[in-house]
């Protein structure tokens, strides 16, 4: 029996990186766990199949949370084939290296757009199409991922730290909202992260094509993993988190 079992989580971004260690810690803990992706569907799949291996229920979803009618058809469906739902994994989300890092005061309204659309736009809908329903579990979580962005404010990450910033005082004021319906809801803050994104993000300030260069100067020795981050999600969502709410844990080894 893991310390989430009987438990079920819509993750979404969930067929790679962070969503995808998540989906696979959630689910080695004994929880069903709803994928969704936004396009790669057959990696997706991969995750999915993983996870059946090990004894309990998934699905994939493929739905664009930037669209609010992907959204509600992605979680009716969900409901449909789990029943209860009482987790919500907010992980998708696009750095500022998908409009090419403008400063704020150069930022088109387009690229605005592209990133809270995503990273701010897709966790409201999220929410307001799922928390009714997380509302009848005897417990139920939201986690949402932030960014160390929001402290660091770095020139060229603006508009990313923008939604990130709003994203997290959604967080914060619906963990005092929900708190009578037995809901938590946290915030993780990670820095660099082993992704594609954290490639990208190494990528455009000059550094290393292999991230892995940097492990001899990080914090602990070594670049955060996405496991590292799926392990405090579990946390959170398990029995070992049950009086954690409002909270915002940064990850990046400082």
């Amino acid at each position: 029996m893991g310390k989430l079992s009987g438990r079920t989580a819509l993750i979404t971004g969930a067929s790679r990186g962070i969503g995808s260690a998540i989906a696979q810690r959630f689910a080695a803990e004994g929880a069903n766990v709803a994928i969704n992706c936004a396009r790669d569907e057959g990696a997706a799949n991969e995750v999915s199949n993983h996870i059946n291996n090990l004894g309990v229920k998934s699905f994939v979803y493929r739905a664009n949370i930037a669209d609010e009618k992907e959204c509600v058809r992605m979680i009716d469906s969900a409901i449909k084939d789990f029943g209860q739902i009482d987790a919500l994994i907010c992980n998708a989300g696009i750095g500022s290296a998908a409009i090419n890092r403008p400063a704020i005061a150069d930022a088109t309204n387009e690229q605005w757009d592209t990133i809270l659309d995503v990273n701010l736009w897709g966790p409201i809908y999220l929410c307001r199409g799922l928390v009714p329903h997380l509302r009848k579990a005897q417990r139920s979580d939201i986690v949402v991922l932030s960014s160390t962005a929001v402290q660091r404010l770095k020139p060229g990450s603006g508009v990313y730290s923008v939604s990130k910033a709003a994203l997290e005082t959604m967080a914060h004021t619906m963990a005092r909202e929900e708190r009578v319906h037995g809901m938590r809801v946290n915030i993780i803050a990670p820095g660099l992260v082993d992704t594609d994104m954290g490639r990208k993000v190494v990528e455009a300030v000059g550094g290393p094509s292999d991230i892995r260069e940097l492990d001899e100067d990080m914090p602990f020795g070594f670049v955060c993993t996405p496991e590292d981050i799926a392990a405090s999600v579990a946390h959170l969502c398990s029995e070992d988190g049950r009086y954690i709410t409002n909270q915002r844990i940064t990850i990046a080894g400082d």
